[in-house]
């Protein structure tokens, strides 16, 4: 089967499925497994990245205002990439390619491949998006073995934390301006044995006020800006530090300021979120859960 793949977390699953060798094509944000993000870019970004949070966010909203396309598919490289397969979203216009970006090209493909459009809003809904690519691609076996791997580690830090104390938590998804999580990412908190204190599970990420993450009082508080890595959210912390309130906050009095990579471990829904759930607990809860966080997978302001 030739698969092409035009969101990242689609890529991700793919290869946990061991399908690596069948990806004839990937998006242009897609940066791991490093052998299937080297396969030939279907898409680019109309927005340039290497913008501050600020200006993408401006460029963005003037995007949507104008109804002008935030990406664009290379319509001669997925002609020639010849998929059987082709993998999508529709869960955030901003965030990745949307299965209507690609019924244009589709439509001139003879024989039309057949189109998978990844929706998740939950964890519950990735395992089962999981088994849906396991079927679609001829891997429901090796689907039903990740997807029980998952729910056994989500599990297990479950058991760890059920009866600990619960910290209030706030996980910052765009530095500005500020917005809250939303869709899996509460849940994952929740799972992590913390109580998120302005995201709503199984809902978009939303635009926050200073006022109200001061008025939530974090105690924990966690950077994962969509798209950036813990180096890029580093490099940008001005941006928030210099916020009136931001000295104000329990989290940041307390030193429990974190830097996660959230395109890694939280903005996708990919099986890497059950690797997400451990570092949040171990974040949260240290003395318990301390040995599950992966080497160098977050950094820390004090």
């Amino acid at each position: 089967m030739r698969i092409a793949s035009l969101v990242p977390a689609g890529t991700e699953i793919l290869c946990a499925l061991g399908l690596e060798q069948e990806i004839v094509g990937v998006s242009h944000g897609c940066r791991v497994p490093a052998g299937a993000a080297q396969g030939p870019r279907l898409t680019r970004s109309a927005i340039d990245p290497g913008l501050s949070s600020g200006a993408i966010d401006d460029e963005v909203r003037e995007a949507l205002r104008r109804g002008t396309p935030l990406y664009a598919v290379d319509d001669a490289a997925l002609r020639q990439a010849r998929p059987d397969l082709v993998v999508t979203q529709r869960v955030c216009e901003v965030c990745a390619v949307g299965a209507e970006a690609v019924e244009p090209v589709l439509a001139h493909l003879v024989p039309r491949p057949q189109v998978l459009a990844l929706h998740t809003h939950s964890i519950a809904e990735l395992l089962e998006e999981i088994l849906a690519l396991g079927r679609a691609t001829g891997r429901l076996e090796q689907a039903q073995r990740l997807t029980r791997s998952m729910r056994q580690r989500i599990e297990a830090v479950r058991k760890r934390v059920a009866d600990a104390a619960r910290p209030r938590v706030f996980c910052l998804e765009w530095l500005k301006p500020p917005m809250a999580s939303g869709h899996w990412v509460p849940e994952m908190v929740e799972h992590a044995g913390g109580r998120e204190v302005l995201g709503h599970a199984g809902e978009p990420s939303r635009t926050v006020t200073w006022d109200a993450i001061a008025a939530a009082a974090p105690e924990v508080l966690v950077l994962m800006p969509c798209g950036l890595s813990v180096e890029r959210t580093r490099s940008e912390l001005s941006v928030v530090e210099a916020e009136p309130l931001w000295a104000r906050l329990p989290a940041v009095q307390r030193g429990r300021v974190y830097l996660v990579d959230g395109p890694a471990l939280f903005n996708g829904a990919g099986p890497r979120l059950a690797e997400g759930v451990e570092l949040l607990a171990g974040l949260f809860h240290p003395e318990r859960c301390g040995s599950l966080i992966p080497t160098g997978s977050f950094g820390r302001i004090r």
